[in-house]
């Protein structure tokens, strides 16, 4: 299901996690892991619902598991290359950076500035200004191939 770099940025991740290295993920680890972000006051119902997911003990097996449910939700990149073609009429496999940050703003599930900014991090964005979509799409399918180097 995951490409071996995915394997072992899940297994990095999971590290991250595990607080106590015991191979298994555990309310300590989460609340912990939560701590080092600066959320200090997770409520245990919270903690408890994550680790419910996994039906048992979070080892990294389960939690790869988890990551492939989730993780099935995406859509396939022809799916995403064709929303990105309606704001391309011309077809030159780019989009203007500033006029899709001002549509993701204000049309449909309004995003705000700091969450454009989010998703414009990892944009290929040309120096004009035009975000390069099909490098995007790809990227958000398969990962960003400067991370794996």
């Amino acid at each position: 299901m995951f490409e071996q770099s995915q394997i072992q940025e899940f297994k990095e991740a999971f590290g991250c996690i595990d607080q106590d290295r015991d191979g298994v993920i555990k309310k300590q680890d989460l609340r912990e892991t939560y701590g080092q972000l600066g959320k200090l006051n997770v409520k245990d119902e919270e903690l408890d619902e994550m680790l419910n997911e996994g039906k048992g003990p979070i080892n990294f097996t389960v939690f790869l598991t988890l990551f492939g449910e989730k993780l099935n939700g995406t859509d396939p990149e022809d799916t995403i290359l064709a929303a990105f073609k309606l704001f391309d009429p011309n077809g030159t496999g780019f989009v203007n950076k500033d006029e899709f940050k001002r549509l993701l703003m204000n049309q449909a599930d309004k995003f705000t500035a700091e969450e454009v900014d989010q998703a414009f991090a990892l944009a290929p964005i040309d120096p004009t200004g035009n975000i390069d979509y099909k490098s995007l799409c790809y990227i958000i399918t398969h990962g960003d191939e400067k991370e794996e180097s």
